[in-house]
């Protein structure tokens, strides 16, 4: 068969809207990090540093559903630009109040603002897709490319924020996050050919998206993937902290990231016959499964394979779920759909970022790793018990290879 990917990416205007997304999402992978580095540095608290993130996580939770319902009313480009300035101005407050040792309070005010108002290219992306293929059987390649794409930020931002904050100036690595957002979302902004239409009368009168009860469990599943991610950021460093080898950390998060990466590319190539709901099902048992082992090791050498393992069911939960998100709610409302997600994704980073960063301070970064495990159990009952609720209804399915 033809490599479905490179079909995706034949769509006329496809390339430049890929590359701008990709640029404007990498700071995902760098910000939150950034951030614990930072505080680290300057207060020498790992609980303290995961709190500022987790701040952060909770605001680009709160505004995820909002900006998103402006956008599928007002069009992307106009809500994007919106965001950015906004973004701007916290991020540079919140350089300055960290390094200059500002109040304490002036630091999680800016963290917030600057959380809430990350531009979602990721969430909008994906929204194109839909625009661009919906009713096609590349659709669901092209909603598992860009969870690929996801996890390869997560390789790549990692590193590169860690390398900056540990072998520079301690503000280098959320500095070049900053630039790099910035730029990335003028890029995009700039891709009009791809920019869905917005959808005024139809969407202002409809209700919330999370009226659909297959997305609530959906959101719960987010949370739980995100509590998975958070606890790891915060972990992985503590745990190379630990054993001496702090600039080593960027490298575990970006094996857990690789692992994904790779079962990301081979789930969105397989044309699955399995339902969709038991497919979430299957994967989520063996996250949990997957996450057990990374309490036990203590060498970071054999860390490495270990977490390259657990990011393997990593990718295909959320593809899954943002498949699934396309297929039950309304056409209208799709970028609140994923905006949602999104949502839940930061919500669960922010829990899992800051309870772990308390589990460090006290008991020790391997300890730290049960919140992951715990989070992902979580989300194996949650989807155990909500399978009758995402059963795809046969007026939603645009294509066999999405209800398949």
């Amino acid at each position: 068969m033809p490599n479905p990917y490179l079909h995706v990416l034949r769509t006329p205007h496809a390339l430049p809207m890929v590359v701008a997304a990709f640029i404007g999402r990498l700071p995902l992978s760098m910000v939150g990090l950034g951030s614990v580095l930072l505080v680290q540095s300057e207060t020498g608290s790992y609980g303290l540093g995961g709190a500022v993130a987790a701040v952060g996580a909770i605001t680009t939770a709160a505004s995820g559903p909002v900006i998103g319902r402006l956008a599928d009313t007002h069009a992307q480009r106009r809500v994007l630009l919106s965001v950015l300035a906004v973004f701007v101005v916290s991020g540079v407050t919140f350089l300055f109040a960290v390094r200059d040792s500002w109040p304490l309070w002036t630091v999680f005010l800016a963290a917030g603002v600057a959380g809430g108002s990350i531009p979602p290219v990721a969430s909008m992306i994906r929204v194109r897709w839909t625009h661009l293929l919906r009713g096609t059987p590349s659709l669901p390649a092209a909603l598992a490319m860009e969870s690929v794409v996801d996890e390869f930020v997560f390789i790549v931002g990692p590193v590169l924020v860690t390398f900056l904050s540990t072998t520079g100036h301690t503000t280098s690595g959320v500095v070049t996050a900053f630039t790099l957002a910035t730029v990335g979302s003028l890029l995009f902004a700039a891709q009009r050919r791809t920019e869905p239409p917005p959808a005024e009368h139809e969407h202002r009168r409809g209700a919330s998206a999370m009226r659909i009860p297959g997305l609530r469990v959906l959101f719960v599943v987010g949370a739980a993937v995100g509590a998975i991610l958070g606890t790891l950021e915060i972990a992985l460093v503590a745990f190379a902290d630990q054993v001496n080898a702090r600039p080593l950390s960027g490298l575990l998060i970006a094996a857990l990231a690789a692992g994904s990466m790779v079962a990301g590319i081979g789930w969105g190539a397989v044309r699955w016959r399995m339902a969709l709901g038991r497919r979430l099902l299957l994967v989520l048992v063996l996250l949990t499964a997957l996450s057990v082992p990374l309490l036990l090791v203590r060498n970071i050498w054999l860390m490495l394979p270990f977490v390259a393992l657990a990011g393997v069911a990593v990718s295909p939960s959320l593809i899954s779920s943002f498949t699934l998100a396309e297929v039950l709610v309304p056409r209208a409302a799709v970028t609140e759909a994923f905006t949602w997600i999104g949502t839940a994704l930061a919500l669960g980073v922010a829990i899992g970022a800051s309870v772990a960063g308390k589990v460090v301070d006290t008991q020790g970064a391997n300890v730290s790793f049960l919140v992951a495990t715990v989070a992902a159990a979580l989300a194996v009952v949650t989807v155990a018990l909500g399978q009758r609720l995402l059963v795809v209804p046969a007026d939603r399915m645009p294509s066999p290879a999405l209800a398949r």
